[in-house]
């Protein structure tokens, strides 16, 4: 026998004796396992522990309060809140605490925030409701050649020039030519025709409005021989759409965030529209509120107002520098009576505070120091106007005002550091003692 036949033989008898033993071991216990006194025994113990604690289970489940429903961590989706186009980023504007001025009268000096309009001003909202109400009627149609003609000194017709390239239509606007010239080059780049004329009075054929309406009707006249697209005059002066849209909107909005909690109404006026509308809206809900206009210098409001005469005293001859309204404020002070402010001249203004252009420029530095508001000549005459009106009512009152555009469309002019001295305005106040003098 080889050697390896020898290895195999060995291993296969111990595998034998292996499998040998393995057999005595499971008969053995098999033997345990198979006696019958103690499989009935072990077969009624587990029976009668398994059904013990079934019962047990059972018992517990019954006698125990519902489980809450587990809730899912994450919150419920939020409701979508997207605005439709540029148009709907116009109005409800936020109304924020002027804290200088509101820590210095004791009263709480609120403003409409309206410079966050997609447009950069309040004119927004009368922009885009005379545009809609031309299209209501049919008298325009977007995206046909149709193009809308104003005559402003400025934030109306950037206003316009924003809506009419959102909504599909060409914008040509007719400006004075002393305007600050940033005014002029956004009109351009907003892709609007601008039409500089040199400032005249109303009464002339050539004034800004005027030109406005006449181009119009040159292209309606065209329109209606050859069938081409038509022009819109906004006529924001006379237009009632401007008082509507404030009675609609703003005043509804200054309701809402002051809770109809507030004092005074405090605003200037140019065409008129936006005191009119608000003025509307809120003297019937607050029986006690108050309606004041802050006129500029040179305009003859507050003189309607007073004394119920057009009047102001730089229209006498020989004194006025300017045709529109001698201030170097733009875009409130007149010195005619247009169909919006006639809706407010009788009975719903309560009295009128005169500014200084001083004051205005002293205002508007004080408040980029204090509060780091940028704001424009406009709104400077507002907030002069909204302390005379603390000061006068006391602590503890409310006063809304509105902040109508930013700064930086009077950077040439009204904020120009060389302008202002020219004029002898350079700011000197520290704090409001300006408004002591």
């Amino acid at each position: 026998m080889s050697e390896d036949e020898r290895r195999q033989a060995r291993d296969a008898s111990q595998a034998t004796a292996w499998s040998g033993q393995c057999s005595t071991l499971d008969m053995r216990i098999l033997s345990i396992d198979l006696d019958p006194p103690s499989l009935g025994l072990g077969l009624l113990l587990g029976a009668s522990l398994s059904a013990a604690s079934a019962a047990l289970l059972i018992h517990t489940y019954l006698s125990s309060p519902p489980r809450p429903k587990v809730q899912s961590s994450a919150p419920p989706p939020p409701t979508p809140c997207i605005r439709d186009g540029v148009e709907g980023l116009i109005g409800n504007s936020h109304l924020f605490r002027i804290k200088s001025l509101s820590q210095a009268t004791g009263c709480d000096i609120l403003a409409k925030a309206e410079f966050l309009n997609v447009g950069g001003s309040t004119k927004d909202r009368v922009a885009l409701a005379v545009i809609t109400e031309a299209e209501q009627k049919g008298l325009i149609t977007p995206n046909t050649g149709c193009t809308i003609f104003e005559g402003t000194v400025g934030s109306t017709g950037i206003s316009l020039a924003v809506i009419a390239r959102a909504k599909g239509y060409k914008c040509h606007i007719v400006m004075p030519d002393d305007q600050a010239k940033e005014k002029y080059e956004l009109l351009e780049k907003l892709g609007a025709t601008v039409e500089k004329v040199r400032p005249v009075s109303i009464v002339d054929k050539n004034h800004f409005v005027n030109l406005a309406k006449r181009r119009a009707d040159e292209m309606n006249a065209k329109a209606a021989k050859d069938g081409g697209p038509r022009g819109y005059f906004v006529d924001q002066f006379e237009n009632l759409a401007n008082y509507q849209v404030h009675y609609r909107t703003t005043g509804p909005e200054i309701y809402q965030q002051t809770g109809g909690k507030l004092d005074a109404v405090v605003l200037g006026a140019g065409t008129g529209g936006t005191l009119a509308g608000i003025t509307h809206y809120l003297k019937p809900l607050i029986p006690n509120l108050i309606a004041i206009l802050a006129d500029p210098h040179g305009s003859g409001l507050y003189h309607k107002i007073k004394h119920n005469i057009m009047y102001s005293p730089t229209e006498a001859e020989g004194t006025r520098r300017r045709y529109q309204v001698d201030t170097v404020v733009e875009g409130i002070g007149i010195n005619r009576l247009t169909k919006n402010f006639e809706k407010i001249a009788k009975g719903w203004i309560d009295d009128a505070i005169k500014v200084t252009d001083r004051e205005a420029v002293e205002m508007s530095r004080y408040l980029i120091r204090k509060d780091g508001l940028f704001v424009g000549s406009s709104s400077a005459v507002n907030c002069v106007a909204a302390v005379r009106v603390a000061r006068e009512l006391g602590p503890g009152h409310t006063i809304v005002t509105l902040i109508n555009d930013h700064g930086t469309r009077h950077l040439t002019k009204f904020w120009n550091d060389e302008y202002i001295a020219k004029e002898g305005l350079t700011p000197t106040a520290e704090g409001l003692e300006f408004l002591d003098m």
